[in-house]
C-alpha cells in the first residue's frame, strides 16, 4: 500500500467555469469537469484542486477509472488530512451528543460528515465499517488508527459488499481488521433487544437508517394486525408487537433472515402465537393473498435501482408492488412504503405511488413522510445522500 500523502504541488486543473459546485461544497467532480491531471498522477491519492485561473479550491482524491473522479477531502487551503482527522472527530462527537447511550448507531454517514466514501457502524462494543472508494480504501490505515484512538472498540470488522468497488477497481471485502468478534452481537433499541449477526447480514448489520419510523409504528399499531413486508431480522415486526400489535406476519425470501427474526422475536419475549413467519417472495405473497386483512402493512423492499441504467425497471416494481398491496386491502387501513434506491428521488417515488393508487382504483391519502434518524444527516452542500424515502398512506 502506498504511503499516504496530500501532494503539495502539482494538482488537479478544472475546466473554465467547471468550479461551481467546489465552491458551493459539493464533495463530487465528475471526469467532464477536469482539465488535466498532474504528469505524476496515481489513482487515489489525494491531490490539491484548482480552478483553470489558477486558484486553489481544495484537496480530494481521484480515480480516473470513474465517470464520479474525484472527491474533496477538505475545501480551501485546509490541510486534507488534519480536516480528515477533524471532520472524523466532529462526526464522533455529534452522534456522542445524540445518542449518549445507544448500542446501535451511524457513527460516520459519509459526504454528510465530510469523510466521502467511509460509513462507520456501532454495534454494541464494536464498530463496523464500509469502504465505498479507491481514495477511502487508502486512508483505510489512518481510518483504523484513528477509530482506536478515539474510541477503543472492541472489533473492528469491515463489510465492504457493493457495487461501486467494482467501477473504484476494488473487489468486495468482508473481514476482521482488529479485536475479536464474536456472533452474535447483541444490542438494545428504545427497549427491543436484536441479536445481529454480521457475518451474515445485509447492509453494514442492521438498518439503521429505520430507527425513527421503527418508533412509527410502534406508536401506531395498539390493537393492530400487520404485515410486515421484506422483514429481513424483524425490526418493524418487533416494534409493532412492542406497540401491542395484536398480531404479525413476517413475509422475507431469505430463511436466515426469517430465522434470526424468530430469534429475536422469542429474545424479547413474543409468544409464537403472536406472529408468523413466511417464506416467500413478496411479490408472489402478494399476488396469491387475494385480499390482505391487515391493519397496517409495510413494504420495506431492497434497492431495486443499485445503478442509473436500473432506474425504470426500478419504477415499474415500486409500481407494481404498491399496486398489488392497495389493491388487496381492506378500506381503512395503512400502508407504510418505502424505497431506498438512490436513483429513485422522493418526488418520482411519489409519482409511482400516485401511479399504484390509480390502477388499483383506491383513495389513498398522505399522513406522514420517512422521519429521518438523526444519525443519518444529510448535508445541504450534497443532498445526494438523502437517498431514503417512506410514505405513510391511509388507504380507503
Amino acid at each position: 500500500m502506498k504511503t499516504i500523502k496530500a501532494r503539495a504541488e502539482a494538482g488537479v486543473i478544472l475546466k473554465p467555469g467547471r468550479e461551481k459546485s467546489v465552491l458551493n461544497r459539493h464533495h463530487w467532480i465528475f471526469s467532464g469537469a477536469i482539465k488535466s491531471y498532474p504528469e505524476d498522477f496515481a489513482n487515489g491519492e489525494i491531490y490539491p484542486i484548482y480552478s483553470s485561473g489558477g486558484k486553489l479550491l481544495g484537496y480530494g482524491y481521484f480515480n480516473q477509472k470513474c465517470s464520479l473522479a474525484g472527491r474533496l477531502v477538505s475545501f480551501g487551503r485546509q490541510d486534507p488530512l488534519e480536516a480528515f482527522r477533524k471532520n472524523l472527530e466532529d462526526a464522533l462527537n455529534l452522534r456522542h451528543n445524540l445518542y449518549r447511550q445507544a448500542e446501535a448507531v451511524r457513527l460516520v454517514n459519509g459526504e454528510s460528515d465530510h469523510l466521502p466514501g467511509l460509513i462507520v457502524d456501532r454495534y454494541g462494543p464494536g464498530l463496523v465499517i464500509q469502504v465505498s472508494t479507491l481514495g477511502m480504501e487508502m486512508l483505510k490505515p489512518l481510518v483504523l488508527e484513528l477509530l482506536q484512538k478515539l474510541l477503543k472498540p472492541g472489533f473492528i470488522y469491515e463489510k465492504s459488499l457493493i457495487p461501486s468497488r467494482k467501477e473504484e477497481g476494488l473487489a468486495e471485502y468482508e473481514g476482521l481488521l482488529a479485536g475479536n468478534l464474536e456472533e452474535p452481537v447483541l444490542v438494545e433499541e428504545q427497549g427491543i433487544k436484536f441479536k445481529i449477526y454480521l457475518r451474515e447480514s445485509q447492509k453494514t448489520g442492521f438498518f439503521l437508517d429505520q430507527r425513527e419510523m421503527r418508533q412509527l409504528v410502534r406508536s401506531l399499531s395498539a390493537g393492530f394486525k400487520v404485515l410486515d413486508g421484506f422483514c429481513y431480522t424483524g425490526g418493524f415486526a418487533l416494534s409493532a408487537l412492542a406497540g401491542g400489535a395484536g398480531y404479525v406476519d413476517l413475509v422475507d425470501y431469505s430463511k436466515k433472515a426469517l430465522e434470526t427474526a424468530a430469534e429475536n422475536l422469542r429474545l424479547n419475549g413474543f409468544s409464537e402465537k403472536s406472529f408468523r413467519l413466511i417464506n416467500k417472495d413478496m411479490f408472489d405473497f402478494l399476488e396469491k393473498a387475494g385480499s390482505l386483512d391487515y391493519d397496517l402493512v409495510i413494504l420495506d423492499p431492497p434497492a431495486f435501482a443499485k445503478k442509473k441504467a436500473d432506474e425504470k425497471q426500478a419504477c415499474r416494481a415500486y409500481k407494481e408492488l404498491n399496486r398489488l398491496a392497495m389493491s388487496a386491502m381492506k378500506p381503512g387501513s395503512f400502508l407504510l412504503t418505502f424505497s431506498c434506491s438512490y436513483y429513485v428521488d422522493s418526488q418520482m417515488f411519489q409519482k409511482i405511488i400516485f401511479q399504484a393508487a390509480l390502477e388499483a382504483w383506491r383513495e389513498v391519502r398522505i399522513l406522514q413522510r420517512h422521519r429521518q434518524a438523526f444519525d443519518h444527516p444529510v448535508s445541504v452542500f450534497h443532498p445526494e445522500s438523502d437517498y431514503l424515502k417512506g410514505l405513510l398512506l391511509f388507504i380507503s
